[in-house]
């Protein structure tokens, strides 16, 4: 991880908190504006969205939306003429083929939920264009100002350029590169880590495992989905095992019934090991976060698990700083406190037959559904 210094970050909990603000810089725009989204639904927060990137495109900013071609395979049509008749450009990131269905490449997806405006603001989070309230789905990302942005913008730009050279030649023409990053406007140093399937195979991983393998009194991890490889798993018995005090707080309510049963069949042996899981109920959990010795915070879009980790385009960003790392760790104790439900070792062992049944099917085929696509060897 390369740490920028000279940044400004401000951490989003929830679409309450992200919309406005992503809203607010696409209204600010002069120049030009990204967007990338796994989803894009049609709803009041995929119109409030669309009517930024419409106004923006209206005044000349040059708007450029990325969609994931699974993920947003449903995008309305009324959403993409107003946004083609503003002179917005949208381009699609591998678009939804049936005969490919089956193949190991429909997995390779565009699961980053990223925003660049101007060159001078920058979002990253795991918050997808959906609505999230009723109850509120839990999930967080940061805002961006500072020198660290300038690596954000050539990253979206560098992935607009290949989509654009796939899709037949098509758009062609991308905005200039910013000559000079933008100047320091705060003091927190922060890294920008992408996953793809070129250079940066494991960065994000490999992000996660330095900071477990140097953690001396604490780590919490939030993750949505979480069906760890074998290294993840002995990373974070190591540190229990050395005295560090490791909190996962996972999904509580099923959402994917195969994944949810598939990583409760990995609890116990995490918790013999001394690690704390805290399953969150009071809404679905979709957060992607993690706090290391109070010093150290990841915000992003990757979960932990083969999806994000080993196929999909993934972006996060880790924070080497105090204080962002003090509010994250408050917001995270708040939700294990009054959202979660700690699982104590002797009752898990105590479970019926039935229930342990269900899950170790459930983990009998996702170990399957892994050796079809080659990736047995990683769990």
């Amino acid at each position: 991880m390369q740490y920028v210094g000279g940044n400004r970050l401000q951490l989003l909990k929830n679409g309450a908190q992200y919309f406005p603000a992503l809203v607010a810089a696409l209204d600010a725009a002069r120049a030009e504006a990204f967007l990338e989204t796994y989803i894009y639904a049609d709803d009041e927060t995929g119109a409030r969205v669309t009517d930024a990137l419409v106004r923006a495109a209206s005044r000349g900013v040059r708007v450029h939306l990325l969609l994931d071609g699974f993920g947003a395979r449903d995008f309305a049509p009324h959403f993409r003429r107003a946004l083609r008749a503003a002179g917005a450009e949208i381009l699609v990131f591998r678009p939804e083929m049936r005969l490919l269905r089956l193949r190991r490449g429909r997995l390779r997806r565009m699961h980053r939920k990223l925003a660049c405006i101007d060159g001078m603001v920058a979002f990253i989070g795991g918050i997808n264009i959906i609505d999230d309230y009723l109850p509120p789905r839990y999930d967080y990302a940061v805002r961006i100002e500072g020198p660290l942005v300038h690596e954000v913008r050539a990253t979206t730009l560098r992935l607009w350029t290949q989509v654009s050279w796939a899709t037949l030649g098509h758009r062609l023409r991308p905005p200039a590169a910013a000559e000079m990053p933008p100047l320091p406007c705060g003091t927190q140093r922060a890294a920008l880590v992408v996953r793809d399937s070129l250079r940066h195979r494991s960065d994000i991983e490999d992000a996660y495992l330095e900071l477990i393998g140097k953690a001396r009194v604490e780590v919490i991890i939030a993750s949505a989905y979480f069906f760890p490889g074998r290294q993840f798993r002995r990373a974070l018995r190591a540190a229990a095992s050395r005295g560090v005090r490791v909190r996962l707080l996972l999904q509580g309510r099923i959402e994917y019934a195969l994944l949810y049963y598939a990583s409760r069949a990995l609890y116990g042996s995490l918790l013999d090991a001394g690690i704390e899981i805290h399953e969150y109920y009071e809404s679905f959990l979709h957060a992607k976060v993690a706090v290391f010795d109070r010093g150290f915070a990841c915000v992003g879009s990757s979960n932990i698990d083969p999806f994000s980790l080993l196929c999909a385009r993934e972006a996060n960003v880790f924070i080497d700083d105090a204080g962002f790392a003090a509010e994250l760790h408050r917001s995270l104790e708040e939700a294990m406190r009054v959202g979660a439900r700690a699982l104590p070792a002797r009752q898990w062992h105590r479970q019926p037959i039935w229930l342990r049944l269900r899950e170790w099917i459930g983990y009998g085929i996702a170990r399957l559904a892994l050796s079809l696509f080659g990736f047995e060897r990683y769990h």
